[in-house]
């Protein structure tokens, strides 16, 4: 029974339509009803509150305005049973801090968060605050644009970036969105990538879970200013012609009290069993996919950040994780699903219809995959029996690609398949080659100093890396700091280590990235069937006593090819034969060792004329002098 004194007048912005969708799981924007809402109600202006309580016996608004006190501000609960507390509450203005206490019929009673808030307080503080969003997005032209290429092939060279350790100000603090703005918008556009992906921006309590923990969905982290900053930092992009792609994670959420966890004095995001319900890896809470409200609420978090904030895709994070209700758990420590196998199928369904909700919604926006197992058709549409994502990382490339360039160069030769074998299952999904954050923390050392040799050695082979990655099919992603060979591990504590580049060496790195990223739009063979094996064709990949493999890149029939060839040792290769597609005359469009990244500068000639000779089943072949450690690309003249 609400109380007589209550100053909140019952009002409702929820019609039955939006209880129906909301209860049945496929609510695209429900954002738009629950969490606080400024508006103008019979002249007065104030806030209206709407939120989810089931369990709730109680609930009140409390904030800065009543001093935080329990009682005159309560909700009514809604007459058709759906949980949904709400009220209009006069004279609440925008930048009112808030939060919900919730009397459950458990006895207990709970502070928390908006868990629809747009934002909320700077950490440690842990309130919401009544927002609504004032900022004018000047991106028209690259939301048109992005509409015309839809699905059609494009290159795809994400920089992955965690902004609080990006750079920093000079006495060590945190940029703000504006400044950060000011400084990689333009370092990502000279550096040529396409895209930017940014590790969590949703408000999270904990800067060590660099983001991972998330208890404000629907809020940009206020560690960087208000949201309209980071609508101005995308906006920017935008207007240079990068796209924008955010880290999602819909795996799991922290267990502070001001959050999710026992939202009512419950389980009600998510499962009571721990069993189904806390990640042992991470010690948080896993939400149930099965409750169809809790679906509601992902789904349109993933609408809103495309709706409002205009990103251009989303990277889910720990797919694995949800797929598996075994991950990371001994036996009996999980419960089989209803056919006895360990397929978490209300995680299943919900990833279908979150890849098909953005899919109608935003059908030129790509979702993309952190999923580490072999599970099949990640990326075939949902109708086809997929999980619908467009991407996926492909994290079998990345661990084979490291664990052969490990190796000693003298051994190499013994453990060639271990960098031919991709190529077995390349094009069975549409995979992204990931060297992404995590292969550089946690004591497994800088991508540098994971290179064998001396220290030229470890630069030639780094260099060797990055353009067997951007001759590879698929899509590319690269962690801050790899395009200048950071020799350190990642701290998130500290910025990149830019001083480095006042070394050649380094600055050698960062002028190979560049050229590379130019070299990848240019060219369509690089691009055009990325994801298909018509854009790959082996030209010899059996020369395993040498280390080299070759092959060719292609694109739509129009294209010219070009033509790969890879030295895995430090031993230079004069007169190497190869066979190739084509005969004539053939320029080098690419050396990573190549003197002005560095490199010895063995080859000195840029042209080469073909000889007719059968070799590798071509009838025409090229005489070249391979450098050491290197890779050569070469393009018809």
């Amino acid at each position: 029974m609400l109380k007589e004194f209550s100053q909140t007048i019952h009002t409702s912005l929820i019609s039955a339509q939006d209880i129906q969708l909301f209860q049945a799981g496929t609510h695209r924007k429900i954002y738009e009803k629950l969490g606080a809402h400024l508006m103008t109600h019979e002249g007065t202006n104030g806030t209206y509150f709407a939120v989810w309580a089931p369990n709730a016996k109680e609930v009140a608004v409390i904030g800065n305005f009543n001093e935080w006190k329990t009682n005159g501000y309560e909700l009514y609960p809604r007459w058709d049973h759906s949980g949904i507390w709400e009220g209009f509450i006069p004279n609440i203005n925008k930048g009112t801090i808030y939060k919900y206490s919730i009397k459950s019929n458990n006895g207990r009673t709970v502070l928390k968060g908006d868990p629809y808030g747009k934002r909320w307080e700077h950490p440690p503080s842990t309130a919401s605050i009544v927002w609504d969003f004032d900022y004018q997005w000047q991106d028209k032209k690259w939301l048109s644009n992005r509409k015309k290429r839809g699905q059609k092939p494009q290159p795809y060279s994400a920089y992955e970036v965690h902004l609080e350790s990006w750079r920093k100000k000079e006495d060590g603090s945190v940029m703000n969105y504006e400044e950060i703005a000011q400084t990689l918008v333009p370092y990502v556009l000279e550096m040529g990538f396409t895209h930017v992906e940014f590790m969590p921006i949703m408000e999270y309590p904990y800067s060590p879970s660099w983001g991972y923990q998330i208890t404000g969905y629907y809020a940009a982290s206020s560690r960087f200013g208000n949201p309209e900053g980071l609508m101005h930092l995308i906006d920017q992009f935008h207007q240079a012609n990068i796209g924008v792609i955010l880290d999602w994670v819909p795996s799991h959420f922290p267990t502070d009290a001001h959050g999710l966890a026992d939202f009512d004095g419950t389980h009600l995001y998510d499962h009571e069993d721990p069993r189904k319900g806390f990640h042992p890896d991470w010690k948080s809470a896993i939400f149930n996919y099965g409750r169809h409200e809790v679906r509601s609420f992902l789904i349109s978090n993933a609408i809103y950040w495309c709706d409002k904030f205009h990103v251009d895709g989303l990277r889910v994070d720990a797919v694995a994780s949800m797929l598996y209700l075994d991950y990371s758990r001994e036996d009996g420590d999980w419960i089989p699903n209803e056919y006895g196998g360990n397929e978490n199928t209300e995680a299943i369904a919900f990833i279908k219809l979150f890849n098909e909700a953005v899919s109608n919604e935003y059908p030129d926006i790509v979702t993309i995959a952190e999923e580490s197992t072999s599970w099949s058709g990640v990326t075939r549409p949902a109708s086809e029996g997929g999980l619908g994502f467009g991407q996926k990382w492909m994290m079998g490339w990345m661990h084979d690609t490291l664990k052969f360039l490990k190796e000693d160069p003298i051994n190499r030769k013994f453990h060639h398949d271990t960098i031919t074998f991709s190529q077995v299952y390349a094009y069975s999904e549409k995979f992204m080659l990931p060297l992404s954050h995590d292969e550089v923390v946690h004591g497994k050392c800088s991508l540098l100093y994971k290179m064998p040799g001396d220290e030229w050695q470890k630069f030639a082979n780094l260099r060797m890396m990055y353009t067997y990655m951007y001759t590879h099919p698929g899509s590319k992603l690269l962690f801050m700091g790899g395009e200048f060979a950071q020799s350190s591990e990642w701290n998130f504590k500290t910025q990149l280590d830019w001083h480095l580049l006042q070394y050649p060496l380094h600055k050698g790195v960062q002028q190979l990235i560049k050229d590379l990223n130019t070299l990848y739009k240019a060219d369509k063979a690089l691009y055009e069937n990325q994801f298909s094996a018509d854009g790959f064709e082996w030209i010899d990949y059996s020369d395993r006593d040498n280390s080299v493999i070759v092959y060719s890149r292609k694109g739509k029939k129009k294209s010219a090819p070009l033509v790969v060839i890879c030295n895995f040792t430090p031993v230079p290769r004069n007169d190497y034969e190869i066979g190739i597609l084509r005969s004539g005359e053939w320029q080098l469009a690419l050396n990573s060792d190549d003197k002005k990244y560095g490199g010895s500068g063995h080859l000195e000639l840029n042209n080469f004329k073909s000889k007719k000779k059968k070799l590798h089943g071509q009838k025409n072949i090229l005489c070249l002098n391979l450098p050491p450690l290197s890779v050569l690309i070469l393009k018809q003249k």
